[in-house]
C-alpha cells in the first residue's frame, strides 16, 4: 500500500489518536489530522514534539515508519513495527544464514542497478556520456574493484560542480540530498519491514553503529532518483530546505520509474525490492528485481 509522507516541522505541536485519526495540536488548539491508514511515513522535525503512546502503537500495527530526525534533516531514531509479515521468522533465519557468496551475489545487483540508474541521470541533464554503462558491465561478484567508488568519482563533479563534495554537514545542496535521502531511507525502511526482513543485517554494510544496514544496502539503486530532483532544484534557485523544496522531495516516491511490469512508482519499486530480496535469501540465490530506469518529468 503506498502511504502518504507526513512531516511534522513546527515546533510545540502534539500527536494524538483519536478515533481513527492522527491529529495535531498546538495549545489545544486542533492544526489538522490524518486518517491512521494513510500514514506511511511520519518525520518528526522540530523541536518540543509530544506524542501519545496510543498514536505510536497504532502507526506501529499499520507499519508505518515513525522518524525523528536531529540536525540538517538527519534521522537520530526510529519506531520499528515488532511484526512486519506473517513469515517474518522465516525470513529473517534465512537471511541470518545467507552465505557469503549470495550474499556477494546480491551486492553485485545492488551496485549495477545503482550505476545504471546514475548514468541515465546524467543522461536525463544532458551530460556527456562519461563511460558509467562500462563500469556497471565490470561490476563482479562483492565489487572487490570497488567500482561503485569509480562511478561515484566521475558522478558528482558532472551533477554539481568539480567543487563539490558529498558530506552529511556540508553545505548545500546537501542539506537538499540529506532531506531527500532520508523520505527515501524511511520509505525503504518500511518496505524493509513489510517483507518480513531485519534491517540490521545488511548484505554488504556492516557499521557496527548503523542498525539499518540492509536498508541502506537496498535505498542504493534509487538515491539518484533523488540526485536528479535536488539537480533540478538548484537550477531553480533553490539555496535552502524550504516547504517547495520538501514537496518536490518528497514527491520522489511517487515519481515514475519503468520496470518490466509497466510504469510503477518508486515507492511500489521499494516494496518489490525488498520482497524480491527476501525470496532470493529463502531461495538461497539472487533474484533481486529493480527498475530498468526512471521516466523523464
Amino acid at each position: 500500500m503506498i502511504g502518504r509522507v507526513i512531516e511534522i516541522a513546527s515546533e510545540g505541536q502534539h500527536l494524538a489518536r483519536q478515533r481513527g485519526l492522527m491529529t495535531v495540536s498546538c495549545n489545544g488548539e486542533e492544526a489538522g489530522r490524518v486518517p491512521h491508514d494513510d500514514a506511511g511515513v511520519l518525520l518528526c522535525n522540530a523541536r518540543g514534539l509530544t506524542y501519545s503512546n496510543d498514536l505510536l502503537v497504532e502507526l506501529a500495527k499499520r507499519g508505518a515508519a515513525v522518524v525523528l530526525c536531529g540536525n540538517n534533516y538527519l534521522p537520530a531514531a526510529w519506531i520499528w513495527p515488532l511484526e512486519g509479515h506473517h513469515v517474518q521468522a522465516l525470513r529473517m533465519r534465512c537471511q541470518l544464514e545467507a552465505s557469503l557468496p549470495l550474499r556477494k551475489r546480491l551486492w553485485q545487483s545492488v551496485v549495477k542497478a545503482k550505476i545504471g540508474q546514475q548514468h541515465l541521470t546524467l543522461e536525463m541533464l544532458g551530460q556527456p556520456e562519461i563511460g558509467l554503462d562500462e563500469l556497471a558491465r565490470r561490476v563482479r561478484s562483492g565489487d572487490p574493484d570497488n567500482v561503485e567508488a569509480q562511478a561515484a568519482r566521475r558522478y558528482w563533479p558532472l551533477l554539481f560542480g568539480p567543487d563539490f563534495r558529498r558530506e552529511r554537514f556540508g553545505e548545500m545542496p546537501n542539506p537538499l540530498l540529506n532531506y531527500g535521502y532520508t523520505v527515501l531511507r524511511a520509505e525503504t525502511a518500511r518496505a524493509v519491514a513489510a517483507a518480513g526482513l531485519h534491517p540490521s543485517l545488511g548484505i554488504h554494510y556492516h557499521n557496527r553503529y548503523d542498525a539499518m544496514c540492509l536498508v541502506d544496502d537496498l535505498m542504493e539503486p534509487f538515491r539518484p532518483a533523488v540526485d536528479h530532483a535536488v539537480v533540478r532544484l538548484v537550477q531553480s534557485g533553490c539555496a535552502e530546505v524550504t516547504p517547495d523544496a520538501k514537496r518536490v522531495l518528497v514527491g520522489v516516491l511517487a515519481a515514475d520509474m519503468r520496470t518490466e511490469r509497466g510504469t510503477t512508482p518508486v515507492e511500489t519499486c521499494l516494496e518489490r525490492a525488498a520482497q524480491s530480496l527476501a525470496k532470493s535469501f529463502e531461495d538461497k540465490q539472487s533474484s533481486l528485481t529493480f527498475p530498468d530506469r526512471m521516466i523523464p518529468p
